[in-house]
């Protein structure tokens, strides 16, 4: 081959350029042959188009056959005209004048090739570059988002929709490692739940033991993946064994299988992710043996290396849920246990606190859901809620500093001053009938009429009927309701006296024990009423000392403000509206109906639904309750919660 100008590239140039390109190990593969533009060069997937610039004529024509990737040019002859600029510059090419000899020809070639091997590789990496790019993108979102979820269940689903994400499986399932509650060494597997694109099946928990007869057990105990390309075709060396009881009952085909374990920062097997069929196209549903034949593929190692890494995530994020999990189980205990060490203090109003808590919930969803009205704009979210069921909860534990005589104080006076009282006119009786013996052994001496005598009997028949009418209005006044003419009954009672044993005179009953049964309202005293008062105090103290933490740290506040009123006349603080905490004045209207309607207090009857009702509105109509809240509380029949 003389030059590169051979008139329309005829048979003897293609031979002479196959024997060029012979003479290179890296081009003797080429195949050269004529093609409607010119004559092309094929070396692997590279493509070089020569082209005689004398004979270009039809851009167009020439752009739909030269559209390839990996399409190098090599033009001989005079530089194109304009109309080609754009569309050459846009390729890999080269330029020979007419007369090149063959080694200009060879070059050009060997350089195109390696441009286009240098093209196709950098798209390689560029493509293998933007997919670790996007793999970095969604590992740290799926990272962010598994760490952001404290709910074990929600996390669980969580990291199995992951892990299927990232590796295109079409189904999975995940297990958690508990321990044996009778022995600590033992452990066994629970089912927590499985997904899957393909069929829909209801599937719930069960337990099994950690062993390496079943794929899930050798993967904890063996602590590294195991990868199957095919569930139904397994090594005859392996221990374990394919439990195909769900393809039997579905109609699902499983086929290949990677089982990887989750490790805590403790290094301890944790939990395992099982992953079913990966799919060729994550979009494609297996439905039939033929699309698990042809759409299932097995885990490469890319898909194992990237389960790895996430399942190592998965497992810390796992092991701080089990943790947040468990120190939540432990709180809830507390706080139960608090509940009923206040109850056991106070048996009346046991189960008061759950009801409490169950009422108050119950009105504050219906306020978040009100579209009308005051609240119409309110929004009560999952941290309201959690704060307002334990401050429900723990809103009476103050009543732990209260003495346990007057938490219980059913009457106005103690059972020992009754008593006391009862010993007295029993005294103050056993003394008139001495006296009456006394003296009638004098009259009997003195051989008196026997008149004197009968009116001595009478007197102290008299006597005895004062003293037990006396007890009787007592027991009544003791009772914490007003007894008509109390007052002028206990001025009666202040001039009845008695003598002891030594001659002394005594008033039947102290100032402390009238004071009591002069109590218009209830059983307490005023010194009384403000030691059962001060309970919210002790409870403001008492939950302020717990470390709550941001998502519960008004739960104090919230629990020592349901005894507050609209009008600032409530109790410990006189705060009004503006500042009372919406969730202590929703607290507030359940406490006093849950109060009213209780049939578990000793001290007083329980109302009748309508009754308490009224009362609750009328407190609102006073500006003690929040109106607003009572109409929801009503017209929603939040009431009717707790005994449903």
């Amino acid at each position: 081959m003389k030059s590169a100008r051979v008139d329309g590239f005829n048979s003897d140039f293609i031979t002479d350029l196959r024997k060029v390109l012979c003479e290179d190990s890296s081009l003797s593969n080429a195949s050269v042959e004529r093609v409607a533009c010119g004559i092309q060069v094929a070396v692997g997937d590279c493509r070089i188009a020569i082209l005689d610039s004398h004979r270009l004529s039809d851009k167009e024509e020439l752009s739909e056959e030269l559209t390839q990737e990996q399409m190098g040019l090599l033009i001989i002859g005079p530089f194109p005209n304009d109309a080609f600029l754009d569309f050459i510059r846009a390729k890999d090419y080269r330029w020979l004048e007419d007369g090149s000899d063959k080694n200009a020809l060879y070059l050009a070639i060997k350089t195109l090739h390696e441009q286009l091997l240098l093209r196709r590789d950098k798209a390689a990496a560029d493509a293998l570059i933007g997919r670790y790019r996007y793999e970095l993108d969604e590992m740290i979102a799926i990272a962010r988002a598994i760490t952001q979820e404290r709910d074990l269940d929600k996390l669980l689903g969580l990291i199995l929709e992951k892990s299927r994400f990232i590796t295109g499986a079409d189904a999975g399932s995940i297990y958690v490692v508990e321990t044996d509650d009778q022995d600590e060494q033992k452990h066994r597997l629970r089912f927590k739940l499985s997904q899957n694109d393909s069929v829909d099946f209801h599937s719930k928990e069960f337990v099994m033991p950690v062993s390496n007869r079943s794929i899930v057990g050798s993967a904890v105990l063996l602590r590294e993946p195991i990868n199957i390309p095919d569930v139904y075709d397994l090594d005859s060396s392996v221990s374990y064994e394919f439990d195909s009881s769900f393809d039997s009952r579905s109609g699902y085909r499983s086929r290949s299988m990677l089982t990887v374990p989750l490790i805590s920062a403790q290094d301890d097997v944790i939990g395992v992710i099982q992953l079913i069929n990966k799919k060729g196209n994550p979009e494609q549903k297996l439905k039939s043996e033929k699309d698990v034949h042809d759409g299932v593929v097995s885990f490469d190692k890319r898909s194992e290396e990237l389960l790895a890494t996430f399942a190592a995530q998965a497992g810390i994020a796992l092991e701080n849920a089990l943790l947040y999990d468990e120190i939540q189980r432990i709180f809830e205990g507390f706080v139960r246990a608090s509940v009923q060490a206040i109850e056991q203090r106070d048996p009346s109003t046991s189960g008061h606190s759950m009801r409490v808590s169950i009422l108050a919930c119950a009105l504050a969803r219906e306020v978040d859901k009100a579209t009308t009205g005051f609240y119409k704009d309110t929004r009560i979210n999952a941290r309201d809620m959690r704060e307002l069921n334990y401050a429900c909860l723990l809103h009476d534990f103050g009543k732990i500093g209260v003495r346990e005589q007057v938490l219980l104080k059913a009457t106005k006076l103690y059972p020992h001053q009754l008593e006391n009282i009862r010993l007295r006119i029993d005294l103050a009786i056993k003394s008139a009938e001495t006296e009456f013996l006394r003296r009638k052994t004098d009259l009997l001496q003195k051989r008196v009429d026997e008149k004197k005598i009968s009116a001595l009997e009478n007197a102290l028949i008299e006597r005895k009927k004062s003293l037990e009418k006396a007890w009787e209005f007592i027991r009544r006044a003791d009772e914490p309701t007003l007894v008509k003419g109390a007052s002028a009954s206990l001025s009666e009672l202040r001039e009845i006296t008695y003598v002891d044993g030594r001659e002394r005179q005594h008033a039947l009953l102290t100032e402390e024990e009238i004071a009591a049964l002069a109590i218009s309202r209830g059983s307490l005293n005023h010194s009384e009423v403000n030691e059962i008062r001060s309970h919210v105090v002790h409870t403001y103290n008492f939950l302020s000392k717990i470390p709550w933490g941001k998502s519960m740290a008004r739960i104090p506040k919230i629990a020592s403000a349901h005894h507050e009123r609209l009008d600032g006349s409530g109790y410990p603080n006189g705060i009004s509206s503006d500042q009372i905490p919406l969730l202590s004045k929703i607290m507030a209207i359940v406490d006093i109906y849950d109060a009213l309607t209780a049939a578990d207090r000793t001290y007083k009857k329980a109302l009748p639904r309508e009754k308490a009702l009224g009362i609750i509105e009328s407190e609102a109509q006073a500006g003690y309750l929040d109106l607003d809240l009572v109409k929801i509380f009503i017209e929603k029949g939040v009431y009717t919660v707790e005994s449903d």
